[in-house]
């Protein structure tokens, strides 16, 4: 049976042309988003797997590798304020497919680089179509869930999660059979494009009914949204804490033995990954104000917990429980962000994101200079406050059911 697919909407999509459309159809929509989701973790997977090869390849420093990745963030940022106005003009779905494709293509250039200023250039225009695709496919993952009338962002983000598994196993047995980064990229990127290609039809092409009113280039957004990205802010600042500094703690404050250094890590990631999956029955059941709540108070325990009880299988605990916290956190803010009334589900998931993925770029390096100053154990329960003020602002918020 053929549908046709949506061609405008209302400001919030109400998505009426697939009322009568069968369910098994829209499990397969849903099934087409979701590996989108899964291609763009993958392309990021992939990359980060290489970077030990690609810094000694370039015969970098520590330093100058931290350096050179700022060029990612710099690109996300510089894309924030079209990402969602290119989203909203053009639809997700025509965004997606173009910017993905260039993302991963991007990606295969990074494997090229033989200087450090052409990593970094390769690394910004990375980071501006990886905003980009991410912007265009959150809002495919608020119009999937508007058919489903029900939660299941955190399910397409458990979908990114598990990318993250499986670009990591298959960089380990790229390194394993000597294949250069390059060549790596290269069949990650013939991946991407056969996801891509066989799921495309299925995406919800959809636009907004007419442009929304004219407004100046800068206008104050919606409270509601800038308080859902504080929220994120905290969330992610959690997340990229422990992305770059779980393993360090394991070595230097657990003092782990030899590969249980990565033990952290990977207890954290597992866990963030299942939460995911299990989120949505969870907030189905329960209501999404009070998941936040529990998952707030999670993030801060289990910090807390690692800083005063800093021992292996303590602290492995409390890892766990990290990544069950932020797990819903993001996805949900998300979720409610795409249903706000006021702009479109493209500019309020950039006003959203913008203010989140501050907190992924600020909180590493906050980390380290407080490490430095006071000591990890001090940095890691600083952070641990973040979980205690989104249970707060969550209680605050009126947006979240």
């Amino acid at each position: 049976m053929e549908f046709r697919f949506v061609n405008r909407f209302n400001t919030r999509p109400k998505l009426k042309g697939y009322k009568h459309a069968k369910q098994s159809y829209l499990n397969r929509i849903r099934w087409a988003v979701s590996l989108f989701y899964f291609a763009m973790g993958l392309c990021s997977a992939t990359w980060a797997s290489r970077i030990p090869d690609l810094k000694t390849n370039l015969h970098l420093s520590e330093g100058e590798l931290g350096t050179i990745l700022f060029a990612i963030p710099f690109g996300q940022l510089f894309a924030m304020p079209f990402a969602g106005k290119m989203v909203t003009r053009f639809g997700s779905h025509r965004i997606l497919l173009i910017c993905l494709t260039l993302y991963a293509f991007f990606m295969t250039t990074i494997g090229l680089a033989t200087d450090p200023w052409q990593l970094s250039g390769a690394l910004f225009i990375f980071g501006i179509f990886g905003n980009m695709s991410n912007i265009a496919v959150n809002t495919q993952g608020v119009y999937t869930e508007n058919l489903f009338k029900k939660t299941i962002m955190s399910s397409f983000h458990g979908a990114w999660s598990s990318a993250g598994f499986t670009g990591a196993f298959i960089g380990l047995a790229m390194l394993a059979f000597d294949i250069s980064p390059y060549i790596h990229f290269i069949i990650t990127f013939g991946i991407v494009l056969i996801l891509m290609f066989s799921n495309f039809k299925f995406l919800i092409k959809a636009k907004e009914k007419k442009p929304l009113e004219k407004k100046k280039f800068f206008t104050k957004p919606d409270r509601a949204l800038i308080w859902l990205g504080v929220i994120g802010f905290c969330c992610m600042a959690s997340e990229g804490v422990m992305f770059d500094w779980s393993g360090v703690y394991f070595k230097d404050v657990v003092k782990a033995p030899g590969p249980l250094v990565i033990l952290g890590y990977t207890s954290f990631m597992v866990m963030m990954a299942t939460g995911r999956f299990v989120g949505d029955r969870f907030i189905l059941k329960f209501g999404r104000k009070r998941v936040l709540q529990i998952s707030g108070l999670m993030i801060s325990i289990g910090l807390f917990t690692a800083v005063f009880l800093p021992y292996l299988i303590a602290s492995t605990l409390a890892f766990m429980l990290v990544g069950l916290g932020v797990s819903t956190i993001v996805p949900t803010v998300y979720s409610v962000a795409g249903k706000n009334t006021t702009v479109s589900p493209g500019e309020a998931l950039t006003i959203v994101s913008s203010v989140s993925f501050l907190g992924f770029l600020m909180g590493p390096p906050v980390i380290g200079y407080i490490a430095e100053a006071f000591g990890l154990q001090f940095s890691f329960a600083f952070i641990g406050v973040f979980g205690i003020l989104i249970t707060i602002m969550v209680s605050r918020i009126k947006a979240i059911e």
